[in-house]
This record gives structure tokens, C-alpha cells and sequence, in this order.
């Protein structure tokens, strides 16, 4: 049985991965192809984003069928065997699962949509409002949450894509479904899910217009959400100890999470929280350009760090995933420096209490793809959002920058494999455009080069599982006005770690102190991003983007 605390998870969004069959997308093949290659850097968990069958509208999160896989990304015989080769290889697989909505296409939807009430009740149909919809809720995805049903003069709610109709979890029925679901996949070998939005699976017994916000606070982390929990637990992944969980949560608060993965609430091992990730949102706007709040982001990692810590919950780390742009490009250096600022980010979230998350291509420092027309994005969000600000009549220079920065299609791009046409990823055109940096930024060269940001993570990867206090230390932040410098120092058993990184291009002053005594303590360097970091640790000029980790012993 795996330690999910010194476990690292690696993310694979399949339909950029591997393509083995030449079609220009990835596909499950592609991924056992590749197991020596996650084996070398050294993951625990393989998590893989959906592929069941699905119309692709939200690039497989509207799910058509839970228990079958798309045949655009194989067979389930093709499944059976890259578990089966993965736990050959010390590997195992966790699954996405998505609880908070179907595909209109799922044969729920369509039999509901026909009238019938057994499956009607699967969903959260609701009569027009004075002839309107029945809140003023503004979807995610853009446009309102409802679409109106003129066969059944009702709405449906979608809190995303318009094809994505959300569960009615009050229903029991629709739960015990679930189960079944979820018990399908451990069958198959399965030893970890991540559920998608799950905290927003509890609606309000009465919906209600939302006078000073766009609704998410009326429908996030809902009144029955722990009982829902507590019960997939309990009918599900609970029955076995070897079985991890996480839940990517929603606009959610500190005091939910801590029982969302609090060991004593039995609901979930660990969770997901995105709020580090608006620090580049202007106004909490997410189409918009600023430059990161570096002092908000490092009182938001304090606040969930220690909050998490003292509540006895679980945070997973991360700072990329088939959501997000690629940070390298986002909060470091991808041009001048970017094998420094690639390895500093990777240093400063690996060292930090939580299970860390490798998000594909994250590990060789691929960047955002810098896209020049809207042609080459996919991701419906993009789109939508594009359109939008079209209508607002902003510049389209001005839009491109923006959606160059925020799209999801960011973390969308082919994997880069070689230097080889499609960056080895297939041999034919990928259905997304590569980034053109490919040649120059790809496994085969991360695998040569002995200094390469590859190396650093699997350098990272070792120590969590050599030394207990990366796994189990406490946490506490220092210099939290510092303007340049994340540090903290981490607590274990008489051990500590200080842990020291440069967010910026220019050069800076570390001074550890004065109330910190560590005199008594023998001092050596776990990991840097430079040669020739300095052995002491009290005062550093630190170069741009300088990352030191110094393990302090009796």
C-alpha cells in the first residue's frame, strides 16, 4: 500500500499524450507506450483526465457513458492492459470522475428529455420564472445556467457547457447509480479517482436569484455535500485501504476542505483548491491581464497550508494541470531563464505539505503555446470567452493577449516527445497545433542533459520518499513581507527544512531571521537550481530565480 504522502501524482490528458495509432490523437496505448518514461521519472500515481465515450464538446468532461471507452482513445481491453503494465511497473492508475453533470447525450438525459420522470429526476429541471429562467445564474462557461425545454416548458440546469446537464444528488437513485460507477473501476484495478467540481454536487433546496454575484455561492459546497461524501465513501473506494481520492473543488472555503479530507470525516484523502491560481485575475476576473500578486499568492499558500495543517486535512500541491496555462510561462521565466525559473516553481510547491501533482509536460518546462489566432484554440471556454469580449468591442490584438495568457488550451498542447515532426507525439497532424519551441524543449533533449528541469523533478520525487520530514513536516512561512522570496521552513522530529526561493529575475537578499536559532544544527543542501549555491544559509545573495532547500540536522 502506497503513502499518499510520500506518493507524487502525474496527470495525463490523454488526447495530448501519445498518439500510437496515427490519427493526431492521444490515446491509452500511447500511454502504456510511455510507462518506462513516468516509471524513470519516478510517479507513484498515473492520473488520467476522462475518456469515456463523450461528444468532446468539453473535451471529454461531458460524459456519455461512464462504463465504456471512446473509441477515439481505445478499447477496454487496451484499459486492462495499461493497468495491468503500470502495476508491473510500481505504477497505479487513478481515474477522473465526473459526478456533477452528463453529456445531454447520456442515455439519462435522452430518456428524460422524452418525458420520462424516473430519469427526469436524475435531473434538475425546474419550471420558467415569470416566463424567464428560473434563476439568474450565470453559467461558467458563459450565458445563463439554464436551457429551456420546449416539449417539457421547463429548463434544465448546466453550471457549465449547455450540453452539460448537472445531477440531481438529492435523488437516490441517481447516487446508487453512481456507486456502481465507481465500483465498475475498482473492479478493473483502478486504486485512485479524482472527482471533478465536486463540491458543487449539493443544490439549494429552493433556487433563488443571486443579487450580488453571478450564483456560485449558492450552489457551492451545498448543504448536503458532506452527507454525499460520507456516502460514496461508505459504498464505494471505503471498503479498501489502498485507494486514494481527491476532490477538485470549487470556489470552496478552508473549513470545508479540512472535512472534506479530514481521515476521522471519511469522505476523501485529499483535495484540489485553485485559489493561488487568481492571483493573475484582475478584479477575480479571469479574462483579464495583470501581473501575479506575488505577497497575495504567499498568503494564500500560508493560509491553506497551515490552516489544512491545524484542521488535520490534505492538500494536494500543484500548479498546473488541462486547465491552467503552463506556470513556467505564467509565474516564472520562459525565455532567458526558464530552466532556473522552471525548477525554482517545481522546488517551491514539491517542498510544501500536500501530495504534489506533475501536470504532462510540466517536467521538461513546456511553455504556453503562443498561439497568434483564435483558430488554433479548441477549448469551448476559450471560444465562448473570445466571442464575448468581441462583442464588447475590445481590441482584438488586446483579446488575443489575453486568451494567449489564460486558455486552457495552454495546458492542451501535445506532449513533446523529440525534435521530430509532431515532436514525436504523433504521425499525423495532432488535432491541436504543437508549440513551436518543440525542438528545442522535449523529453529526449530532458533526458540528456544531466542539468535538465527532468532531472530536478526526479531529484524531487527521490527526496519525498527518502526523507519523512518532505512527507510529514509542519509547515511555517518566513519573510512574508519580502517581496521576492518565498521561504518556510518545514518541522519533523527535531529536523528542519529551509526552504528558500527567488520568484524574480533580479537579484536579492535572503537573511534568515534573528529569532530563528539554528545554530546547534549540522546544515547540508537537499536541492538547487544552481551549481553552487552556498553552503550557509544565513545570508544569500540570491540570484534570479534561485532556489535552495537546506536540511538541518542534530
Amino acid at each position: 500500500m502506497k503513502d499518499f504522502a510520500k506518493s507524487v501524482v502525474y496527470q495525463v490528458y490523454p488526447k495530448s499524450f501519445k498518439d500510437s495509432d496515427g490519427d493526431g490523437v492521444g490515446d491509452l496505448k500511447g500511454i502504456t507506450q510511455k510507462l518506462d518514461y513516468l516509471k524513470t521519472l519516478g510517479v507513484d500515481y498515473i492520473w488520467i483526465t476522462p475518456f469515456y465515450i463523450s461528444p468532446q464538446r468539453d473535451n471529454g468532461y461531458d460524459i456519455a457513458d461512464y462504463l465504456k471507452i471512446d473509441p477515439l482513445f481505445g478499447t477496454m481491453d487496451d484499459f486492462e492492459r495499461l493497468v495491468k503494465e503500470a502495476n508491473d511497473k510500481g505504477m497505479d492508475i487513478m481515474l477522473d470522475m465526473v459526478f456533477n453533470h452528463t453529456s445531454i447525450e447520456h442515455e439519462w438525459f435522452k430518456k428524460a428529455i422524452k418525458g420520462d420522470e424516473y430519469y427526469k429526476e436524475f435531473y434538475i429541471f425546474k419550471e420558467p420564472k415569470d416566463g424567464k429562467e428560473p434563476t439568474n445564474w450565470i453559467s461558467k462557461f458563459g450565458g445563463s445556467t439554464w436551457q429551456y425545454v420546449k416539449d417539457q416548458d421547463q429548463y434544465y440546469l448546466h453550471l457549465f457547457d449547455v450540453t452539460q446537464a448537472d445531477l440531481n444528488w438529492d435523488n437516490e437513485n441517481l447516487r446508487k447509480e453512481i456507486y456502481k460507477i465507481v465500483n465498475f473501476w475498482i473492479d478493473k484495478g483502478v486504486k485512485g479517482f479524482r472527482f471533478d467540481v465536486i463540491n458543487l454536487i449539493s443544490k439549494p433546496k429552493v433556487f433563488e436569484d443571486d443579487l450580488n454575484g453571478d450564483g456560485r455561492k449558492l450552489y457551492t459546497d451545498g448543504a448536503d455535500i458532506h452527507k454525499y461524501l460520507k456516502e460514496l465513501n461508505k459504498n464505494t473506494f471505503g471498503k479498501y485501504e489502498d485507494i486514494i481520492t481527491v476532490g477538485e473543488m470549487s470556489s470552496t472555503t478552508l473549513e470545508d476542505c479540512i472535512r472534506y479530507s479530514n481521515p476521522k470525516e471519511e469522505e476523501l484523502s485529499m483535495v484540489f483548491n485553485f485559489h493561488h491560481l487568481k492571483v493573475d485575475y484582475k478584479d477575480n476576473e479571469k479574462w483579464t491581464l495583470m501581473d501575479f500578486d506575488f505577497l497575495k499568492l504567499k498568503e494564500i499558500f500560508e493560509y491553506w497550508q497551515v490552516g489544512i495543517q491545524e484542521g488535520n486535512g490534505w492538500n494536494a500541491v500543484f500548479w498546473c494541470n488541462h486547465d491552467q496555462p503552463r506556470v513556467v510561462s505564467r509565474f516564472g521565466n520562459d525565455d532567458k531563464y526558464i530552466k532556473e525559473s522552471a525548477k525554482m516553481l517545481a522546488t517551491a510547491i514539491h517542498m510544501l505539505r500536500g501530495t504534489p501533482y506533475i501536470y504532462q509536460g510540466e517536467e521538461i518546462g513546456m511553455t504556453n503555446p503562443k498561439f497568434d489566432s483564435i483558430d488554433d484554440y479548441r477549448d469551448v471556454e476559450t471560444i465562448n470567452s473570445y466571442n464575448e469580449m468581441k462583442a464588447d468591442g475590445i481590441d482584438e490584438d488586446l483579446i488575443l493577449k489575453i486568451v494567449g495568457s489564460k486558455s486552457r488550451d495552454n495546458g492542451r498542447t501535445p506532449m513533446q516527445w523529440d525534435s521530430n515532426t509532431s515532436a514525436g507525439f504523433t504521425t499525423d497532424a495532432p488535432w491541436i497545433n504543437l508549440s513551436q519551441n518543440y525542438k528545442e524543449i522535449n523529453v529526449e533533449n530532458s533526458l540528456n542533459d544531466e542539468d535538465s528541469i527532468f532531472w530536478h523533478y526526479r531529484k524531487l520525487i527521490d527526496l519525498r520518499k527518502e526523507y519523512d520530514i518532505i512527507a510529514y513536516g509542519s509547515f511555517k512561512m518566513i519573510l512574508k513581507e519580502h517581496k521576492d522570496i518565498f521561504a518556510y521552513i518545514r518541522e519533523y522530529k527535531g529536523e528542519r527544512l529551509l526552504a528558500i526561493n527567488n520568484f524574480y529575475e533580479r537579484e536579492t537578499y535572503f537573511e534568515l531571521p534573528s529569532e530563528l536559532d539554528f545554530d546547534d544544527f549540522k546544515s547540508k543542501i537537499l536541492i538547487s537550481n544552481y551549481k553552487d549555491s552556498p553552503i550557509c544559509y544565513k545570508k544569500i545573495l540570491l540570484r534570479p530565480y534561485e532556489s535552495i532547500v537546506y536540511h538541518l540536522y542534530s
